[in-house]
């Protein structure tokens, strides 16, 4: 093999070796994410340490580098698990209700809130800062954990906006 050959064949492994880093970089920014799952809060469908594959363009395109979608062509539809960000961290909880959806309340002889067919239970500060929405906002979804009792969601700190959600996990 001449000299000039084998310098070609190196440009060629550099420059093949570039573009699938670069594709690389574009398909983990912008369509799938594999995520490391800390915590209980969505047993026992998903448990502590488990390994999760992200649809992030399941819901629209998100904005680099950010917490919303740049463009957006779908909503989450309920059982769908979601991921987004909150206090700067992401988490994986179930979209239980959508925009529109009713929301009825108890608080006897414990406090919970309905949906559809679905009863959730709730601390009192969590009733007393729910109770007052009949349904869920136009552009909101209530995410939710499936493991009620440690979960921290959107009955602790509120409705999640659509734009804000990245993802849906395809798989466990």
């Amino acid at each position: 093999m001449s000299k000039s050959n084998l310098s070609s064949t190196n440009k060629s492994i550099i420059f093949i070796t570039c573009c699938g880093l670069f594709l690389g970089f574009i398909v983990k920014l912008f369509a799938v994410e594999i995520l490391h799952v800390s915590g209980t809060s969505m047993e026992s469908a998903i448990h502590d340490k488990s390994t999760v594959v992200v649809n992030k363009l399941a819901y629209g395109i998100i904005k680099p580098f950010s917490n919303s979608l740049l463009v957006q062509w779908k909503e989450p539809k309920t059982g769908d698990v979601v991921i987004y960000l909150y206090n700067n961290k992401i988490v994986v909880k179930r979209c239980v209700a959508c925009e529109g959806q009713s929301l009825e309340y108890s608080s006897n002889p414990i406090y919970t809130v309905k949906v559809g067919d679905n009863e959730i239970p709730l601390t009192e500060s969590q009733y007393m800062r729910l109770k007052d929405a009949a349904q869920v906002p136009e552009g909101y979804i209530l995410a939710v954990g499936d493991n009620y009792e440690v979960s921290v969601d959107s009955r602790d700190y509120g409705f999640v906006s659509v734009k804000n959600v990245l993802g849906k996990v395809l798989c466990k």
